[in-house]
């Protein structure tokens, strides 16, 4: 969320780069508001001094006078707070600001490459798509999903389940033993204070699980990331600089809507409503935040390079972002069956977007406070690592080569099979 202080000072930045976003902002209004609100603050500041003197003085017959300031001043409060919350969602509903090497463009066809890694599987056959690879299997079901749960959701049973487990189980001590993450297993609830302070609310409310409780003022959401638990664990906190860079890990399920979705990826498991996820998040110096994101995207693709599954890394250009990041790398990985690559995990600075939301500051080198950074990243996202498994090792009899690096996971399995 950002301070009004800051679009004042900085309008023609936040306009010029809030266009390169494809956002329109009503910044008159937020002026508008803003001086409105302040106003009023200053006159009940007035009228409460006036009161104060007036209590210090023995005149009776300022009494009235004071009682009658008292319901000025609630007025004037609670005209204040109306105005202050108009400018609230106003601001909470205003994207993050690009980094200066963010590629400008309108949608996903301005995404720029930076690199392709691994080489392409060469078939002698016609690859199959994952979903008929799992059905043909009989590990994957979705019909039986469908009639149980309904649509975008899975049955995943056998050794497919076993592969799920050993990619989840592979990546947690990848990134705890080699790549400096402390593991986490958080609840996969959160409030609508967490769910605001890494901007999933209130501008993607739709996108959202909501539980419905008796009390309707607590209000709990499943989460779509484990970023958005993980990252609040600094919530309303001041962290000693001694305590940074702060690396969690952790693997979960997560549940989305996926509302904007209709008629997208309808077969198979990339676009699910339930699936699992091995999350990355860095609380860092807020000077920190260009380094760690290339940190956290070479420990994403490890994971990728590890399995010898061929991914090309890309940088989102503006209009692609989300909305709290100020600079995104997609890693996308071949799928042979759709001739394309496909993103696998997506990591991004934040920069101090959310820390503002959460309230979230460092002591740093003099003694001041300031704002964390805070970065988020997959990696990777489980089910369509198991896709790209599936993909990418398939044999033209159906069956699946298990990746060396997970053999140990799973009892030193060399190939899946229905038999």
């Amino acid at each position: 969320m950002h301070n009004i202080k800051d679009i004042k000072n900085n309008f023609d930045q936040f306009k010029n780069s809030l266009k390169k976003r494809n956002v329109q902002i009503n910044f008159d209004e937020i002026i508008n508001l803003d001086q409105e609100n302040r106003k009023l603050i200053q006159k009940k500041e007035s009228l409460e001094k006036e009161k104060k003197d007036i209590s210090k003085s023995k005149d009776q017959t300022l009494f009235e006078k004071s009682k009658e300031i008292s319901i000025i001043i609630d007025k004037l409060s609670k005209e204040q707070s109306s105005v202050k919350l108009q400018l609230d969602v106003l601001l909470s509903n205003i994207p993050n600001i690009p980094l200066g090497d963010v590629p400008v463009g309108k949608d996903e066809n301005s995404n720029v490459e930076v690199s392709k890694f691994n080489e392409k599987p060469n078939f002698d056959f016609i690859p199959k798509s994952h979903y008929e690879i799992g059905e043909n299997l009989n590990m994957l079901d979705f019909d039986l999903a469908t009639k149980t749960t309904g649509s975008r959701f899975v049955f995943v049973k056998n050794q497919l389940a076993l592969l799920e487990r050993a990619l989840s189980n592979f990546m947690l001590d990848t990134h705890t033993q080699t790549n400096g993450y402390r593991e986490i297993s958080p609840p996969l609830m959160a409030s609508d204070g967490t769910m605001f302070g890494t901007g999933q609310l209130p501008k993607f409310e739709n996108d959202q699980f909501e539980i419905k409780l008796d009390d309707k003022n607590d209000r709990k959401f499943l989460i779509p990331t484990a970023e958005v638990i993980l990252t609040n664990m600094v919530k309303d906190k001041i962290i000693n600089i001694k305590d940074l860079p702060m690396r969690l890990v952790a693997s979960t399920p997560c549940f989305r809507r996926e509302a904007g979705s209709y008629g997208k990826d309808t077969k198979g498991m990339i676009r699910q409503h339930q699936f699992y996820k091995v999350e990355l998040v860095s609380i860092v110096e807020s000077n920190q935040c260009v380094s760690e994101l290339e940190r956290m995207t070479n420990c994403a693709t490890m994971i990728l390079d590890k399995l010898k599954l061929p991914y090309r890394k890309v940088i989102l250009c503006t209009g692609d972002m989300g909305f709290s990041s100020e600079k995104t790398y997609d890693i996308e990985v071949w799928l042979p069956s759709e001739n394309k690559y496909r993103e696998i995990s997506s990591c991004s600075s934040c920069g101090t977007f959310q820390a503002r939301r959460m309230k979230s500051r460092y002591n740093n080198e003099n003694k001041e406070t300031a704002f964390v950074g805070t970065l988020n990243g997959s990696g990777l996202a489980v089910g369509r690592t198991l896709i790209a498994i599936l993909e990418n090792y398939q044999n033209s009899d159906g069956s699946i080569k298990v990746p060396q690096v997970l053999k140990p996971y799973m009892n030193n399995l060399d190939i899946i099979t229905n038999n």
